[in-house]
């Protein structure tokens, strides 16, 4: 008869239990496919997975921080400053007036003659 030793802390080793490790593997997952796909072809699976822990966490905070500054400074050009004018209009169209205003100070200045 094959007898079981019972550990008073009810395991006797430091690890991920049953219920807990499906959602470990899932977080995994997650952050290899994360520095994947927004690392845009700069990792391969194989490189994140073996990646220490560590290193994998920062790298992600810095996608993320990289992310953030690109979203604000697309948010600050899209809102511009009042009293902007633009050369292209939001249809994809060039605004003529402020085209010819815009190169006036470029008349007859060619280096090319």
């Amino acid at each position: 008869m094959e007898r079981r030793r019972h550990c008073p802390l009810g395991l006797t080793f430091f690890g991920l239990t049953p219920e807990f490790a499906p959602e470990f593997r899932k977080n995994l997952f997650q952050q290899i496919h994360s520095l994947v796909f927004h690392g845009k072809g700069g990792y391969d699976y194989a490189t994140i997975y073996n990646m220490p822990i560590w290193l994998r966490k920062f790298t992600l905070s810095e996608i993320n921080t990289f992310y953030e500054n690109e979203k604000k400074a697309i948010e600050n050009a899209r809102s511009g400053k009042k009293g902007t004018k633009t050369l292209i209009t939001p249809d994809g169209k060039v605004n003529t007036p402020e085209f010819l205003n815009a190169t006036k100070d470029y008349k007859g200045k060619t280096s090319y003659k």
